[in-house]
């Protein structure tokens, strides 16, 4: 597959995104806060953060409850307390500054090998592998004619895409990204407005339907429902009762384990009788 068409397509209609123009710290919030979570949501949050907290520094000097209320409704605010680590440890072993090589960035919390890889790529211009979904999807569907890609990338993927890798890698991961969250979607791609359609294995093969059975992840009714209301309870009040706690769902025994798994993930703390986000 020929470079030039999607980063000719990339220049042409790449959004306009804050962390595209900023720092490499810039670059790790962002790459925190998408996990699982689109980009209108993320928007208002990363310009709250990165003017709350403009260096790593600012971040560990803050309290950890802190990070837990200032992460509101994206979801999943374990990924909150790791970037308030990641940023300890930035600010003390790396002269706070977000490591530029893969080695650095595996080390930090909450990074594994699709996170470094993108802020090495997106942060300094490496030419790392990031394997995102839509990344995924967009070469399943135009090299190998399959509509959607396995859960994780096997050796052999990450070989055949490695080999796909232009010059400019940095600038090839960001268009092919953009491609598979524009055009290229789950749901409804826009085939029309690809710039390698007429060579796309699954256009050709005519659109043949993936036999991966994909499950939709359930919300309501849920533990992570359940915890959710819990830490925002705690962030709308300074502390609350076991009682209190156990009250907002209808099920105890559920949001007994909520409440524990809460306390286990470093979320939530006991102070005296009562329950605070944790500091």
């Amino acid at each position: 597959m020929k470079p030039d068409p999607i980063l000719d397509w990339f220049e042409k209609n790449k959004r306009d995104l804050p962390w595209r123009n900023t720092s490499p710290w810039g670059v790790m919030i962002s790459e925190f806060m998408l996990q699982q979570t689109p980009v209108k949501r993320v928007l208002p949050k990363w310009h709250e953060w990165i003017d709350r907290w403009p260096t790593p520094a600012d971040l560990a000097a803050s309290k950890k409850s802190e990070a837990i209320h200032a992460w509101g409704r994206l979801g999943y605010p374990r990924r909150a307390i790791r970037l308030h680590e990641s940023a300890g440890v930035i600010a003390d072993k790396f002269e706070n500054q977000v490591p530029r090589s893969l080695e650095d960035l595996r080390t930090l919390p909450g990074i594994g090998e699709y996170t470094a890889a993108a802020i090495a790529s997106f942060a300094y211009g490496e030419s790392a592998l990031v394997m995102d979904i839509n990344i995924r999807r967009f070469f399943a569907r135009a090299i190998d004619g399959i509509e959607s890609p396995t859960a994780s990338p096997s050796q052999v993927e990450r070989r055949l895409r490695a080999e796909l890798i232009p010059r400019d890698g940095a600038l090839w991961a960001a268009a092919t990204m953009e491609l598979g969250a524009l055009v290229c979607t789950a749901r409804t791609p826009l085939c029309d407005q690809c710039p390698v359609m007429k060579i796309c294995a699954w256009r050709a093969a005519d659109y043949p339907k993936s036999e991966i059975v994909k499950k939709s992840q359930a919300w309501a009714g849920t533990d992570r429902q359940c915890r959710g209301l819990i830490v925002q309870h705690l962030r709308d009040h300074k502390s609350a009762t076991k009682s209190a706690l156990l009250k907002l769902w209808s099920d105890t025994d559920q949001s007994e384990r909520a409440l524990k798994s809460l306390i286990a993930d470093h979320l939530v703390e006991a102070t005296g009788n009562k329950f605070k986000l944790a500091d």
